[in-house]
């Protein structure tokens, strides 16, 4: 059998990274992958979650349709937007971004820590990325949907089989999405783009 990633349209190993920098509709392809992991989730907990993160990719890639060869990476896209009243694809790229460091921090420790259930490693994952960000309510949220977290014997058999080719093929992933989000949020932090 074979594992999620192998079936993904377009895994973020298969991202091209240049010297201009991270190609942005391979990346948002990528994306939609990971919303998909939370289907395995299988709990309508993360339905927030999964709104939340096509709401971001939508963002991104209205402005990428529109602009074309002004976005063709997301670093020339974030730049293309400075000065705008509005940066609406520069704002949902930046909590896209966190919600896949969220999800990279969750999955990257549940396959660290092979006895630890889902809702703790991803629990501890939002307590080290989201968190920061959201308000009372959002928490509250969160909250609930890390709770609802399924059980890891019934999850990782959703990614296919046999075990070890999924913590493979998982880890390669999250080695290839972990490149983007530091490089992407690097980016952010030394042009001063997160600032809203």
């Amino acid at each position: 059998m074979t594992t999620y990633f192998k079936t993904v349209t377009k895994s973020f190993t298969d991202v091209p990274v240049t010297e201009e920098g991270v190609d942005t509709l391979s990346f948002l392809e990528a994306s939609e992958g990971v919303v998909k992991i939370f289907d395995f989730l299988g709990s309508t907990a993360f339905g927030a979650v999964i709104s939340d993160m096509n709401g971001n990719i939508a963002k991104v890639r209205t402005y990428y349709l529109a602009h074309p060869e002004k976005a063709k990476t997301l670093e020339s896209l974030i730049i293309s937007e400075t000065g705008e009243k509005k940066r609406t694809a520069t704002e949902g790229l930046m909590w896209l971004l966190r919600g896949l460091q969220f999800t990279y921090a969750g999955l990257q420790r549940s396959l660290t820590n092979q006895t630890e259930e889902l809702a703790q490693s991803f629990t501890e994952a939002y307590n080290n990325t989201l968190k920061q960000h959201h308000n009372f309510v959002v928490k509250g949220i969160f909250s609930v949907a890390m709770k609802a977290c399924p059980y890891r014997k019934d999850f990782y058999p959703k990614l296919g089989s046999p075990p070890d080719k999924v913590d493979q093929d998982l880890g390669i992933w999250l080695a290839a999405l972990n490149v983007i989000i530091k490089r992407m949020q690097d980016f952010y932090g030394a042009g001063g783009h997160n600032k809203f």
